[in-house]
C-alpha cells in the first residue's frame, strides 16, 4: 500500500498486474516534423540531440534487442515481473501506419511485456494513425503521451514548439472519443513564466479531462538551443525549493483520479544545469516532506 500523497502510476500498474511492472525506454529511429524540415529545424529549444531519450538505450541495436538486453537489466535492479515497452525517443507515431504496425507489433509479440506507452506530439495524430493506437488499445494496456509543455500560446512559440494550445485540446478530444488513455507532459519553469501562469497549465489539465500528466522542470540538455540563453546568463532556471513547492501547488489542484507519471525529469548524462536535478530521489523526497509539513494531497484544493 502506497504512503504516498498523490496517485503514482507505481501503484496503478501494481493494481492493475497484480507485480511489479518497469518501464523499458526504447528508441525506434524516428525523427520529429520540428527536426526534418517538414515543420521547422532544430527542434524544441529544450530538446537535445537525443529528444526525449533515456540514457543507456543503445539506438543501434534492434528493438527485440534493446527489449531483451534492458529487460535483463531491470530484472536485477528492480526485480521486476513484467514491462511496459516505453517508445519514449522523439515523435512515435511519426511514420506510416505500416511502419508503425510493425514497430509496436515487436512489444505486442513479446509475452514478458504487459503493454506500451507511445510517446508522441498532438500534431503527429492523424486518423489512420489513431485508428491503429485504438486497435492496439483493445489489445493491450496502452498509454499515449502527448507533449502539452505549456496551455500559453507565446510560450509555446517562444520555445519553438511548432503548434498552439488548440492543437493539444483537439488532440486530446480526438484520443477521448475512441477511449485512449492520455498522459500529457507539463514543463514548470518555462522562459517567461510566471507562477500563476504555470499552475493555470495545471488547471487545464483538470478541464482536459487527461488520465495522466508528466511534470518536467526546465532544465538545459547539451545540443538544445537553451545552451546559449544559458552560457549567456539570460535564461534562469529554477531553483531547487522552487520548484519543490510549485509541484507541491501543482498537486494541491489537480484531481485526484489523474495519475502522476512523473515529477521532475531524469538527471543525464547531457545535463549542463541546474545541478540539483542529478539527485532525482533527493528532490522526490523534498516533495514529499512538503506535502507531510502542508498536511496536503494531491487535489485537497481542487475546488479552487
Amino acid at each position: 500500500m502506497t504512503t504516498k500523497r498523490y496517485t503514482t502510476f507505481t501503484t496503478e500498474l501494481r493494481q492493475r498486474f497484480g507485480c511489479r511492472v518497469q518501464r523499458i525506454a526504447l528508441d525506434a529511429g524516428l525523427t520529429c516534423p520540428n527536426r526534418d524540415g517538414s515543420l521547422g529545424i532544430g527542434g524544441c529549444s529544450f530538446c537535445g540531440d537525443r529528444g526525449a531519450a533515456a540514457v543507456g538505450v543503445q539506438i543501434e541495436l534492434p528493438l527485440a534487442e534493446q527489449l531483451q538486453r534492458s529487460k535483463e537489466y531491470l530484472r536485477r535492479k528492480f526485480r521486476a515481473d513484467r514491462f511496459l515497452g516505453y517508445f519514449q525517443a522523439y515523435s512515435n507515431t511519426y511514420a506510416s501506419v505500416g511502419a508503425l504496425r510493425i514497430l509496436y507489433q515487436t512489444v505486442l509479440d513479446d509475452p514478458e511485456l504487459a503493454g506500451m506507452i507511445i510517446g508522441t506530439r498532438p500534431d503527429c495524430l492523424p486518423d489512420p494513425v489513431l485508428d491503429l493506437l485504438t486497435e492496439l488499445h483493445a489489445k493491450t494496456y496502452l498509454w499515449l503521451e502527448l507533449g502539452m509543455q505549456t496551455m500559453h500560446d507565446q510560450t509555446l512559440a517562444a520555445i519553438n514548439r511548432g503548434h498552439d494550445h488548440t492543437c493539444l485540446v483537439e488532440a486530446v478530444q480526438r484520443c477521448q472519443d475512441r477511449g485512449l488513455r492520455v498522459c500529457v507532459h507539463l514543463i514548470l519553469g518555462l522562459p517567461g513564466e510566471t507562477r500563476e501562469q504555470m499552475l493555470a497549465s495545471v488547471r487545464e489539465l483538470n478541464r482536459l479531462g487527461v488520465d495522466g500528466v508528466k511534470l518536467h522542470h526546465l532544465h538545459v540538455l547539451k545540443g538544445s538551443r537553451l545552451v546559449d540563453d544559458y552560457q549567456r546568463g539570460t535564461l534562469r532556471l529554477l531553483e531547487r525549493e522552487e520548484y519543490v513547492q510549485l509541484v507541491c501547488d501543482a498537486l494541491e489542484l489537480l484531481d485526484p483520479r489523474i495519475v502522476i507519471h512523473r515529477l521532475m525529469g531524469d538527471g543525464r548524462s547531457e545535463l549542463l544545469a541546474p545541478d540539483w536535478s542529478r539527485r532525482k530521489l533527493e528532490v522526490l523526497n523534498l516533495i514529499d516532506a512538503e506535502l507531510l509539513k502542508r498536511d496536503s494531497r494531491q487535489g485537497c484544493r481542487l475546488s479552487e
